[in-house]
């Protein structure tokens, strides 16, 4: 909850710099930890959860469930790079004062097979709540089919699925 002082500083900053500048720092530092993310370091992305954030892919692929802990969503991150996917945010929406703030991503994700061949590709919305810097949770909205479709070229092509 923040502060009243907190409160008017942002409230008499609100319609200057802060309103401006606020989201376009939460945008770069984003786009900024999936480029980290792409080139296969996911450090930066999880410095920015909270160590009990909740995240949330919906559907039946082996992607699906609700994990609970940095630590579960480190392991699910794992296994995205493990497999090669690539992840690039092609806009996000940043709202609200830091002790509440919501974001809003629009991606798209794909896999190459090693020959080059495009395999997979999907586009998502990510929905998230950010307090003081930290992701506190977090839901993917995808086509869960293609998720599916993912899952058998994977186990037809011996690579892991779970």
């Amino acid at each position: 909850m923040p502060r009243a002082r907190e409160v008017a500083l942002w409230g008499a900053a609100g319609a200057g710099a802060w309103s401006l500048l606020y989201p376009r720092a939460v945008e770069l530092l984003l786009q900024r930890n999936l480029a980290a993310l792409r080139a296969g370091d996911p450090e930066p992305l999880l410095k920015l959860d909270a160590d009990d954030v909740r995240f949330t892919f919906p559907g039946s692929s082996s992607w699906a469930g609700t994990l609970h802990s940095k630590a579960e969503l480190r392991d699910w991150i794992g296994r995205f790079l493990e497999i090669g996917l690539q992840l690039h945010a092609d806009e996000v929406v940043v709202t609200g004062p830091p002790w509440n703030t919501t974001i809003a991503l629009r991606c798209s994700d794909h896999l190459d097979a090693p020959d080059g061949t495009r395999v997979y590709t999907n586009r998502a919305v990510l929905w998230g709540r950010v307090a003081w810097g930290l992701l506190r949770e977090y839901e993917v909205y995808e086509d869960t089919e293609r998720s599916l479709a993912l899952d058998a070229w994977l186990a037809e092509h011996e690579r892991s699925v779970g």
